[in-house]
């Protein structure tokens, strides 16, 4: 009877030990699985955040590239604009007659400024300028025998800053207008700027 009792004991012994290593197998693989799970939703967030931060840098890139173009087709636009409103001489008649008949412009000399044979200042006179009292209507023969025999060039300009029409012109030596056009040269190789003439009217 004590011999089974004493066997009966180390059965139950041997099973709570049995049930205890169990219990220990057990929480050793949910530790394992849960340190499992961890690592890979580390790695899930990390390449989350490796993603979002190639999608931010990718879209800064492409926002300074729509800027860059965005000043590059401004700064062409405002180089066309200066270049067409700088004024600029002419002195081959042909260019002066067809720039002075796109504006309805008529050859014309300044009264009381003429002796003899000699008609005086010359001038342009554009429609609906108040040139009627001052001015007095010749011929393009006479004007451009008075312009050749006073060395003049007609300073003129094709647009305004805003790409309108211009009628702005200026008579003045040739010396003038050619030390006028190797300073505007100068300027533009130094700075990549024309002059831009002014829109007063010759009186």
């Amino acid at each position: 009877m004590a011999a089974r009792s004493s066997r009966n004991t180390r059965s139950k012994g041997g099973s709570r030990a049995k049930s205890t290593s169990s219990v220990r197998r057990s929480s050793g693989s949910r530790g394992r699985s849960s340190k499992s799970t961890s690592k890979r939703s580390s790695s899930a967030r990390s390449a989350s955040t490796r993603d979002t931060s190639a999608r931010g840098r990718r879209t800064a890139a492409s926002s300074r590239s729509r800027a860059a173009s965005g000043r590059k087709q401004t700064s062409g636009r405002t180089s066309a604009s200066r270049s067409s409103a700088a004024s600029h001489p002419l002195t081959d008649h042909d260019e002066i007659l067809q720039w002075a008949e796109e504006r309805n412009a008529s050859p014309a000399c300044v009264r009381g400024t003429g002796r003899g044979e000699d008609i005086g200042m010359i001038r342009l006179d554009f429609p609906g300028y108040s040139g009627e009292r001052s001015l007095e209507h010749i011929e393009w023969d006479e004007w451009f025998q008075k312009f050749d025999d006073s060395g003049l060039a007609l300073l003129v300009q094709e647009r305004t800053a805003r790409g309108q029409k211009s009628n702005f012109n200026k008579l003045v030596s040739r010396e003038t207008a050619a030390g006028a056009g190797r300073g505007r040269s100068s300027a533009r190789r130094s700075s990549g700027r024309g002059e831009t003439g002014s829109r007063k009217r010759a009186a």
